[in-house]
């Protein structure tokens, strides 16, 4: 209640519980992701921004999409009945001259996990790209593209990081691959466009309204990978025990139960102590002057936009204020104001069986990210970026 007004959700229609379900196996895909390593840090001093881009770094990722360089495996399978040769034959079957850029290809090819080593210049097709070009079931080919996707340096990264949420901007993330995932500066927009394709490949990009997502394939979690990235996270902040996170969040359910089922459990997964505007900080006194101090005590907060709740965004402009840093959170993009639309934002889809676990573990990580790198969280910053 804020002044007297209650906090309710407006008409909307109605949005199904959290189904947290538990899986003994996960999908290939979902064994891959856990590879993804976590971002590196970037230090700053005052405000600034420590260089950490260089001309002179070699860029870790494929240098060609997944289509292109399947022309390698295609042609060693159908010429040489899929059996081990030299790189130089391998340029034969494919019908090029073997120079510089060809073993170019080759690495990248590697780097997918469609060719492996065989001793010093053989290589050989591998089961993953045996099963995206000879697949035996129908969805053989598109898992296997996107477990290739999600093995290659630098692209798996970015995906792991940008599952389920829009991509920023071209400018903003040009920004962010130089100073969040270290790629050096010259590089940048080569990989831009070799990551946006690779994701059209696998069917990883859902483009729509000018708006560009990254879908999140996974099933629930692998809870050793979940917790390995969380660790490695969490290593790269400083948390204290009395550290809060205050939750901006309607009310009324069946929204309102998500606090207990999903906020509050990612939140500690985290390693902060949750609360929300109700008997957590109420007291005697004015009930605003009690939200502004829990607001102002926080270390982070979590906004949850679904049904755009005229107290959540009171709260959040408070917090905007305060330049607090706060992870965003909506079911749908068209609750999403659009002055918010260029801070990232997670999106949940209520349809997906496993949306609850889903969110928990992204909740968890965007916590620790925004922590760790605020001006990606925090409104002010995020408009100077």
């Amino acid at each position: 209640m804020v002044d007297g007004v209650e906090k309710t959700s407006t008409d909307s229609p109605p949005v199904s519980k959290p189904t947290i379900t538990r899986k003994k196996n996960s999908t290939r895909v979902e064994k891959v992701i856990k590879k993804a390593s976590p971002l590196k840090k970037v230090t700053t001093t005052k405000g600034q921004k420590k260089p950490i881009a260089s001309s002179s770094k070699t860029a870790k990722f494929p240098r060609h999409t997944i289509e292109k360089v399947l022309r390698i495996p295609r042609a060693i399978q159908e010429q040489n009945a899929g059996k081990t040769c030299s790189e130089r034959e391998a340029a034969q079957f494919v019908g090029v001259g073997f120079g510089g850029p060809f073993r170019v290809e080759v690495s990248s090819a590697l780097k997918y996990g469609l060719l492996e080593r065989k001793g010093t210049g053989q290589i050989a097709i591998t089961d993953l790209a045996r099963r995206i070009i000879r697949p035996q079931q129908t969805e053989d080919e598109v898992i296997g593209l996107r477990e290739a996707a999600i093995n290659a340096p630098d692209i798996g990264e970015v995906y792991q990081h940008y599952r389920g949420e829009n991509l920023p901007d071209a400018q903003f993330f040009r920004n962010a691959l130089i100073d969040k995932f270290n790629l050096p500066e010259d590089k940048a927009s080569e990989f831009e466009n070799i990551f946006l394709e690779t994701m059209r490949e696998a069917k990883l990009l859902d483009e729509h309204n000018g708006k560009r997502r990254i879908l999140d394939i996974s099933n629930e979690p692998s809870k050793d990978a979940s917790d390995d990235r969380l660790k490695k996270l969490g290593r790269q902040v400083s948390i204290k025990s009395t550290d809060t996170c205050f939750v901006m969040m309607p009310f009324a359910n069946p929204i309102g139960s998500y606090y207990s089922t999903i906020y509050e459990p990612a939140i500690q997964k985290a390693g902060l102590t949750p609360i929300r505007a109700d008997a957590d900080i109420f007291g005697t006194g004015k009930i605003i002057d009690q939200i502004w101090q829990g607001i102002n005590n926080s270390k982070i907060l979590v906004a949850e936009l679904t049904h755009r709740n005229p107290n959540v965004f009171y709260e959040l402009g408070l917090a905007h204020a305060l330049n607090k840093p706060v992870v965003l959170i909506c079911s749908n993009e068209s609750d999403v104001p659009f002055d918010l639309q260029h801070i990232r934002v997670i999106y949940y889809d209520v349809t997906d069986p496993f949306w609850g676990n889903k969110l928990i573990e992204k909740i968890a990580e965007n916590i620790l990210s925004a922590i760790r790198t605020p001006e990606e969280a925090v409104f002010k910053a995020a408009l100077q970026a």
